[in-house]
């Protein structure tokens, strides 16, 4: 909302310091600073007033060590992360960016799924939540969205530049460019490291391409953001490892917006992405705010409100920057996090027909559990998790120029 105002008092009036707002930096840093601000200014107002209305934890006995102490601790905090978000997003970002349009409606739309999952835990007192067939359907609904938008929208394309040619004053030509629709993502550690969808999908027919991609889209979404779901086991875990991985994004998201850098390291140049920088800082600004009261011992949760938001926001950002095949790694715990599950629950059933008895390969799924189970302190396992992403991080940012 502010964008376009001191756009027009810098370009109209002249008014000194108004072109401050041109750059991403400054207002990428102003909407950290912003979330930041909410989450821990107003987040005790916000844990009170969750408190005195009796929104608490219901916790199942799963005999972990410190669990029954978690019991009413308040619950459907990721409200907190979704205002911390949005308001900042809405104040510095540029609000005709398609990309900005398509992360506030994927924050808003799987934070109400989120919300209404909390919303019959602890009002409705069913500690199943929404059924998870309604979860799927909202996942299926928000990856059509986004599939189609950048599947058609005519702003959603890359840069193309020519080779500079030298010409015989010894001057280098300007490289001419063309901005083209293209299908084309980033395969890491790979040499001219693109993969153009429609070659891939193409043998299928033009007629058919958009509908696979939408189903690619639909696939990481749901995936990314019951990874995040899975992973909000214990304190700040969900929160912590999303902040890394927001980072992770954020960098990415200035290097491929400016034309300079991406050319520098011959990266794939997305117009309009740099915008993603300002939504990307007050993610990461919200998720370290809302450290101050999650961290060990949480004052109050994200719920699923704020956890099927944060992995549908990283899964969409992902898309959005062509780097969806880098989500394995960047959101290598979360991806970790759901394959302890489904290894968990497919071995139980194989060896319960094939033995009688169920075994299990893990104490207990997801991971975090498994090492609460062996007594390591809750603390230390978060600890443990986030140095894991930040080496994660670090592999992901190395692709850059690792190839």
């Amino acid at each position: 909302m502010l964008y376009p105002i001191f756009e027009y008092l810098d370009q109209v009036w002249d008014l000194p310091g108004a072109g401050v707002f041109r750059y991403i930096s400054f207002r990428a840093g102003m909407a950290a600073i912003l979330s930041l601000i909410i989450t821990i200014t107003f987040g005790h107002r916000i844990i009170n007033w969750i408190r005195n209305r009796q929104i608490g934890e219901t916790v199942r006995d799963l005999g972990l060590e410190g669990q029954s102490q978690k019991k009413g601790t308040p619950t459907m905090g990721g409200l907190m992360i979704i205002a911390a978000i949005v308001i900042p997003t809405l104040l510095f970002g540029d609000l005709d960016n398609i990309y900005i349009i398509l992360l506030l409606i994927t924050t808003l739309w799987l934070g109400g799924i989120g919300f209404l999952d909390d919303y019959i835990k602890v009002f409705k007192k069913n500690k199943e939540g929404l059924k998870g067939r309604f979860k799927i359907v909202g996942q299926i609904g928000i990856g059509i969205i986004v599939g189609a938008t950048l599947y058609f929208h005519d702003d959603v394309v890359i840069r193309e530049f020519s080779t500079p040619v030298s010409v015989e004053s010894g001057v280098v030509e300007t490289p001419a460019f063309q901005d083209v629709k293209a299908l084309k993502t980033t395969i890491p550690f790979v040499k001219n490291n693109e993969l153009n969808y429609e070659r891939l999908l193409g043998f299928m027919g033009e007629a058919v391409t958009p509908f696979l991609y939408i189903l690619v889209v639909i696939f990481i979404i749901t995936a990314v953001s019951n990874g995040a779901n899975i992973t909000d086991g214990i304190d700040g875990l969900a929160a912590g490892t999303s902040a890394i991985i927001g980072l992770t994004i954020a960098i990415f998201a200035y290097l491929s917006g400016n034309a300079i850098f991406s050319q520098y390291l011959n990266i794939m140049y997305i117009p309009n992405s740099g915008e993603l920088v300002i939504f990307a800082s007050a993610f990461i600004g919200a998720c370290i705010g809302f450290l101050w009261y999650n961290a060990y011992p949480a004052q109050v949760f994200m719920g699923d409100t704020g956890s099927l938001m944060l992995g549908g926001a990283i899964a969409v950002m992902a898309l959005a920057l062509r780097k969806e095949l880098l989500i394995p790694v960047m959101c290598g715990i979360f991806v970790i996090e759901n394959l302890s599950v489904v290894m968990q629950v497919g071995y139980f059933k194989y060896t319960k027909k094939k033995y009688g008895e169920g075994r299990r390969i893990f104490l207990m799924s997801p991971l975090h559990h498994h090492y609460q189970k062996r007594n390591i302190p809750e603390a230390k396992i978060v600890t443990r998790f986030w140095i894991v992403g930040i080496l994660l991080a670090v592999v992901t940012l190395a692709t850059l120029k690792l190839r």
